[in-house]
Parts: C-alpha cells; structure tokens; sequence
C-alpha cells in the first residue's frame, strides 16, 4: 500500500504541473460588450424577415473596423427576462405584427430604462410610395403603434447627415437599404439618447448573403454602390451602440472612440 502511494504522488505531481502550464482561454478584447444585432421576437414575430443579415452585420463590423462582434447572433423575446441583457434589439419584420402584451411591454420598457437601443426595420418597405420616398409596410406601420404604446410619451423626430449616426464611423449623406427611401431615419430620442430607429429601407435586405456568397435581394435603385452605403450605416449604427454606456458597463468605448476618431472617411 505504501509503494502504491509512494508512486501516485510523483505522478499526481506532475500532472498538476502539466495542467497548470496547459494553455488557457484567453480573455481577449472581443469577449466583453461583443455587438450582438440581436433580433426581438415581438408581437407574434418568430424571427427576423432577413434571417442570414445579422451574421453578415457582425462580420462586415469586424472586417471594417476591428470591432468585437458576435458571428453568430442571438435572438430573445421581448417578455425574457433576457432581453436586458444586451444594449441593442434589431427587431425585422414584412408583416403586420400583434398587440404587445403587457409582459412584452414591461420587458421593453426596462430595456429602454437602461439605455437599449431598438431597430426597428421595415423589412416590407416599398421601392416608391410615389413621392420618390418610398413606403412603409404594414410591419412598418404597426411597429410604430406598438412602439408608442411602450413609449408614449415620445414622439418619433427625423434624423439628418448632422446626426452622430451618419458619422459615427462612416461619413454618410443619407440613409439607405434595399430600396433607397427617405433621406433620413426617423428616431425617438430620450434623455439626449436615440433609444428607437425607425428605418423604411430594409436594411437587412442589403446585408442579407447566403451560405454560397451570393446576396439575397437586390438593392434599388442603386445596386452594388447603394449596398456598400446600406452596409456603412449598419456599420455606423453598430458603432454608436458600442460606444454608448449602457449599463455604465461598456469597457471597451474609450478604444472604440479612438478609433473611430482616426478612421472617418467619406
């Protein structure tokens, strides 16, 4: 018995030492506050319109700009206690949605409180409503109403090229998707804050790309030079959400703000 031991412990010893020199799982720069376009499951959506467009918003992020950001996104439910858990919800849809219910409404409600960040995109939006401004859908139209149940004592206000939004990485001039729209994005702002976007472009559509590399809807009227600026505003909304201080708990904004101060271009 004592020979047994005596042999257990020079191998116990080594193995502990082995272990301890073992590589470990590195806690790099990426792994805190990763932007994660996540998507709000909402009034009786089950998911977004584009489903591959938030893995293509979070790679095109980090081959632009370096940003962490999660390659394979997440999506939760307005009513889950989860839904805090993050600083922004990209809620897509092409159809009419239901009436939130109270659940759904605290949930958002709470989200807001904390400084979150909502967008809303009109996945059904309209080349030309004939006004060359093209038109909102029935998701368009009733996202609206439901936003204003959850918020109502805040109106929607348009946001121009002076916004940080068009600037916050990329200088823009316009906002733009799958179909062209109105020059500006309209927003609810509260406490100095864009909490909710509201965009009539589809800008899922223009980041939407298959398993084969092909895009899945064309863009117009601008095609391949109206996507690239589709993609530069994604990349600018990513940006402002990681720069904001939600939950006072983003780390990483002072590098972000760095870097984006060296890295505007037109």
């Amino acid at each position: 018995m004592r020979r047994t031991l005596f042999c257990f412990f020079p191998f116990a010893f080594a193995l502990g030492v082995l272990v301890f020199f073992l590589p470990r799982p590195a806690r790099a720069f990426g792994d805190v506050g990763a932007f994660d376009p996540r998507a709000l499951l909402a009034g009786g959506t089950t998911g977004p319109a584009r489903a591959s467009a938030a893995g293509r918003w979070s790679w095109e992020l980090v081959q632009r700009t370096s940003a962490p950001a999660r390659l394979k996104p997440s999506q939760i439910r307005a009513d889950d206690p989860g839904v805090v858990d993050g600083p922004f919800l990209w809620w897509s849809g092409d159809s009419a949605v239901t009436a939130l219910t109270p659940q759904e409404i605290s949930g958002l409600r709470r989200f807001f409180a904390l400084g979150g960040i909502l967008l809303v995109d009109d996945a059904g939006a309209s080349e030309d409503a004939g006004d060359g401004r093209g038109g909102a859908s029935a998701f368009g139209k009733s996202a609206r109403q439901q936003i204003a149940r959850v918020l109502p004592d805040s109106s929607p206000i348009a946001l121009g090229p002076d916004h940080v939004l068009f600037k916050s990485f990329y200088l823009l001039k316009r906002a733009e998707g799958r179909v062209a729209g109105p020059r500006t994005l309209d927003a609810v702002v509260r406490g100095g804050q864009t909490q909710v976007v509201f965009s009539s472009h589809d800008l899922g559509g223009a980041l939407a790309r298959g398993a084969t590399g092909v895009w899945e809807n064309p863009v117009v009227p601008g095609g391949d030079i109206q996507r690239e600026r589709a993609i530069r505003l994604a990349v600018n909304i990513a940006m402002y959400v990681l720069c904001s201080n939600y939950k006072d708990d983003q780390v990483h904004a002072p590098f972000l703000m760095r870097r984006r101060a060296g890295a505007l271009v037109p």
